[in-house]
């Protein structure tokens, strides 16, 4: 018994087919896998070049026709193409999921073909109930036409015909529109989807008696000159992506098989902001949406090309990300960066124009090739305390190129080390901090150091002892006054004379202060952890302008409570000088002080004020 039983368990196993509901699948396919309904025009369109293109592999002279005729809810697509054949209709519209036979004239015109016969022609039942296929093959002259009728529910019918049903080879396919979708085959829709989808196809392809094909391309017209190229290019942007572009950048990249054209957009965009580029598949529009065409850092530019290199999804409406779109994306970023440096060498004004609008992105660009920060290096814009000037001028001029991190800054020291001769640049603009610590890799010798608190006070003018020593008791009171705040206070001399205090600090500082803060709000177990990482960071610090009248006045007082309102005001002005964000204990401040000095300046010991 034993024996049997384990022989039994080891006896093959029947094989058992899948059981497919075709009803399902008709729905999902034509309804989930395709974004819009009016792919359905682009499947018709792709079946018939296909077929036309599977005859001329054979027939290198034979008609290469698509007409396409609509009326009344019902749409004819007749093509000169290769045909079908019965056994064809069975294999290629009838089986889901096979597209050719291997080796049949089909399959041997593959590489040429844009998509597939059969799965694609699913997508019709978006907008038809009905789906109707008159084919005689080229193959078989002799053989009288077929017949493929196919209806939404999933049912299929094939006959023979007469041989006057169809007397040339090729195909007809009829559709009926569903309830609804009458507009999806009107004439004028017809027509606008036919032109957007197959206007660069390589045969004569018409709705009625209309055109839709237009060749050559644009960027491969012939034209007078540069100039009318430009002009020609410029148009058809416009007509396209609805705008004037600043240029045009030719994408001929052969071993890609790419054949294109790049616009540049006249007015910046987010670098976060994803491109939609067109792309064409051997002349068919696979896409208006392709935002993985170019490098990231190449958001300036909006493209339109037609390939025959690139793999399309499933649903024909994307592309496949892998070696070869790589590849395609390193060659299209070659060739704008290309056009960069062409710019740079032979057309400054151009590039002027260019970098007034889209410096960031060749920045992006920049920070991560050493060779296009060498070239762009005198032309690429940067915010410094001699005006708005390129890295390598502002290089020429200061023997240390001093940055700041971060816009607020280089707003609290600008003023101070302009007037001191201290040449800052503003590295708190995206990717300027980066390129400005590059600067020594493409330009050696050059000194870049990072802007500190330490640093701009030591270019600052001390006191004389004598009288710093004589304001003793006014720097105390102010230091008491501010210590609280993890701030000290310094007496220095400097120009302008207008400001009168400055507050300076550092990341040090602020990452100190930000310890100190979570110090006292945190439990005794971390208030512990957190005061082990007490360093020796250097606090904030007010610097006072001995140069400034108010200044001099404010330690003239007497009054120590006085001098600490006084103090405090300074304190909270220079923070709103340097465009700081302001903590709790800041807004705090400023509201107590300004309070203190209303009250003070309407206070009065006079003795009418004492007999009230």
């Amino acid at each position: 018994m034993d024996s049997q039983t384990s022989q039994s368990s080891q006896a093959p196993q029947s094989p058992h087919t899948f059981q497919v509901d075709l009803r399902g699948l008709v729905d999902l396919l034509s309804h989930h896998l395709y974004s819009s309904p009016k792919v359905y025009l682009r499947e018709l369109l792709q079946n018939a070049v296909d077929a036309v293109t599977a005859l001329r592999a054979e027939q290198p002279e034979a008609p290469a026709l698509v007409r396409l005729f609509a009326q009344d809810g019902t749409l004819r697509v007749e093509d000169s193409g290769i045909g079908l054949t019965e056994a064809d209709v069975h294999s290629l519209l009838a089986t889901i999921g096979r597209s050719s036979k291997r080796g049949d004239a089909l399959e041997s015109a593959r590489s040429d073909f844009l998509g597939q016969f059969g799965i694609g022609l699913l997508a019709c039942f978006v907008v038809a109930e009905r789906i109707r296929v008159v084919s005689r093959s080229a193959r078989t002259p002799d053989a009288p036409p077929v017949e493929w009728t196919a209806t939404d529910d999933g049912s299929y019918t094939v006959r023979t015909l007469p041989h006057e049903a169809r007397a040339e080879p090729g195909t007809t396919v009829h559709l009926v529109a569903r309830p609804g979708a009458a507009d999806w085959l009107a004439e004028d829709r017809v027509l606008a989807l036919a032109r957007e989808f197959g206007s660069l196809l390589p045969y004569d392809v018409r709705v009625g008696d209309e055109a839709v094909t237009d060749l050559p391309a644009p960027w491969n017209r012939p034209y007078p000159g540069p100039a009318a190229r430009r002009v020609a290019l410029a148009r058809h942007c416009a007509g396209l992506f609805g705008f004037e572009p600043l240029d045009s950048i030719d994408l001929d990249v052969p071993l890609a098989g790419i054949r294109g054209v790049a616009y540049v957009l006249p007015s910046a965009v987010s670098p976060a902001q994803r491109a939609g580029h067109r792309v064409h598949l051997k002349g068919m529009l696979l896409t208006e949406r392709a935002d993985q065409l170019l490098p990231d850092w190449a958001f300036f530019v909006r493209c339109v090309l037609d390939t025959d290199s690139l793999r399309p999804t499933a649903s024909r409406e994307s592309l496949y990300e892998d070696e070869t779109l790589a590849a395609v994306r390193e060659a299209l970023g070659e060739r704008i960066r290309s056009w960069l440096t062409g710019l740079a060498a032979g057309d400054p004004e151009r590039l002027a124009a260019f970098l007034s609008v889209h410096h960031l992105g060749v920045k992006s660009l920049a920070r991560h090739d050493s060779a296009m920060l060498r070239t762009m290096l005198p032309w690429l814009p940067f915010e410094t305390t001699d005006g708005r000037l390129s890295l390598e001028e502002f290089a020429r001029r200061h023997p240390v190129v001093h940055f700041t991190r971060t816009v607020e800054e280089y707003r609290q020291v600008a003023p101070i080390a302009s007037a001191q001769g201290v040449g800052v640049v503003n590295g708190g603009y995206t990717y300027d901090s980066e390129l400005v610590e590059a600067l020594p890799s493409v330009r050696p010798g050059t000194v870049v150091a990072e802007l500190d608190a330490d640093t701009v006070t030591a270019h600052l003018d001390a006191v004389d002892p004598a009288q710093e020593l004589a304001l003793s008791a006014f720097l105390g009171a102010a230091r008491a006054k501010l210590d609280p705040l993890g701030c000290d206070v310094v007496l220095r001399a400097f120009h302008p004379l207008s400001v009168p205090a400055l507050h300076l600090d550092d990341r040090a500082a602020r990452h100190e202060q930000a310890r100190a803060e979570a110090e006292e709000q945190a439990d005794d177990l971390w208030a512990g952890i957190l005061g082990s990482l007490r360093g020796s960071a250097p606090r904030a610090r007010l610097v006072l302008n001995h140069l400034n009248p108010l200044v001099r006045r404010i330690s003239s007082l007497g009054d120590p409570e006085l001098i600490g309102t006084a103090t405090e005001s300074l304190y909270g002005q220079a923070l709103l000088m340097a465009q700081r964000p302001l903590r709790p204990a800041d807004s705090a401040l400023l509201n107590r002080a300004f309070i203190g000095l209303l009250e003070w300046a309407t206070h009065s010991d006079s003795p009418e004020e004492g007999r009230r």
